[in-house]
């Protein structure tokens, strides 16, 4: 089933590609869900400090105006004190110098001086409270103004970083739909290669079931069946080395292995030989071939019918090769020539022999087949 045709190829390669933009694609969304994250965070830092300092406002407010209105009370209460003074002329008869002047006898100056020294503190407590509360009202003032205007400032960051947050949320949902999309178009995309491998399975199991079932007839009426490989093989093998190198040299084993061109994990379903460019490609043993192919991922093939042997279809394919040495219906005989080798094929890395082995249509290792 290795590389079916160009038309599978192309699907798996479009599999491939989508699948190398998911990475990309969710490293686009996990910047944008970080870029959404800070600028949530930011917006929620913002809020804060604007809840804080408009907390503070209102504290500043209400002692804003308790200054004020202190101030006030004490303005009121110094122009109270000045209008009696003028009305009842109690600023003069306060001062001290009065006091020494009026006095009757010692007793009434000593009543006068102390009702005039008290006057005097008052009236320098009064002006000192207005100094204190109207210094604490500028200040009062001050502070407000200055958490006003940071109140200003930090609506417009606030905005801001609304701004920024509905951008990333936009980008991140962005992001998001196009991972969504990859990921659709790449599980339609598979769906559609793993049906067009079902159909092909399905159509190969028929041809090979055919095959089989014809070299059975044939061995059943006419055709001998062959109960020990042909010479010259090696002892315990089934094919003579199809190689023009001796001792077979193998460079990529049967089995699962990373496709070197594809860079998938897959069957590896024959055994790569070493093989020089244009060196001969021999039969493995005695057949007819059964057909000539070009197809996309082994190149030019081969493909010799064995027939019945030791009660099992056995077949052999060929491929990778530069050219063609048979012909379709031809008979062959083990250690003739089929083609010479190549690196034909769109995952051929270098001129070689992909040898492989069929026992009643299914792929199996060549390996021992090979004596190795």
């Amino acid at each position: 089933m290795e590389d079916l045709s160009a038309d599978l190829a192309d699907a798996v390669a479009a599999v491939q590609t989508t699948q190398a933009q998911l990475p990309a694609a969710q490293q686009k969304v996990d910047d944008a869900n970080a870029a959404l994250a800070a600028a949530q965070r930011e917006s929620e830092r913002v809020g804060a400090e604007l809840a804080d300092a408009r907390a503070e406002e209102r504290t500043l407010a209400v002692a804003a105006a308790s200054t004020t209105a202190r101030a006030s009370e004490v303005r009121a209460a110094i122009g109270t004190m000045a209008r009696r003074a003028y009305q009842t002329g109690a600023a003069a008869d306060a001062s001290a110098l009065s006091a020494v002047l009026d006095a009757s006898d010692s007793q009434d100056f000593v009543n006068r001086f102390v009702l005039a020294s008290a006057a005097q503190r008052t009236q320098q407590q009064v002006l000192d409270q207005l100094q204190s509360a109207s210094a604490e009202d500028r200040n009062a003032q001050v502070r407000l103004a200055a958490v006003r205007t940071r109140i200003d400032g930090l609506k417009a960051d606030a905005d801001q970083t609304v701004l920024v947050a509905d951008q990333a949320a936009t980008e991140a949902g962005s992001a998001k739909a196009q991972l969504d999309r990859l990921v659709a178009v790449q599980a339609a995309q598979q769906s559609a290669v793993e049906g067009r491998i079902e159909q092909a399975k399905a159509q190969l199991g028929k041809e090979l079931a055919s095959i089989v079932a014809q070299q059975a007839a044939q061995a059943a009426s006419s055709r001998p069946t062959s109960p020990r490989p042909p010479a010259p093989a090696s002892a315990g093998a089934w094919f003579v080395n199809p190689t023009a190198n001796s001792p077979i040299v193998v460079t990529s084993p049967y089995g699962m292995r990373l496709q070197p061109i594809l860079k998938i994990w897959r069957l590896h379903a024959g055994i790569d030989l070493e093989d020089r460019c244009n060196q001969p490609v021999y039969a493995g043993r005695d057949g007819t071939v059964l057909k000539l192919q070009t197809i996309y991922g082994d190149g030019n093939r081969v493909v010799v019918d064995h027939g019945w042997v030791n009660g099992a279809s056995f077949m052999t394919a060929y491929n990778h090769l530069n050219t063609f040495a048979v012909s379709a219906g031809q008979a062959v005989k083990a250690g003739q020539v089929l083609g010479y080798a190549g690196m034909t094929g769109g995952v051929s890395t270098g001129c070689h022999l992909d040898f492989q082995v069929f026992i009643n249509g299914a792929t199996t290792d060549p390996a021992p087949y090979l004596g190795l």
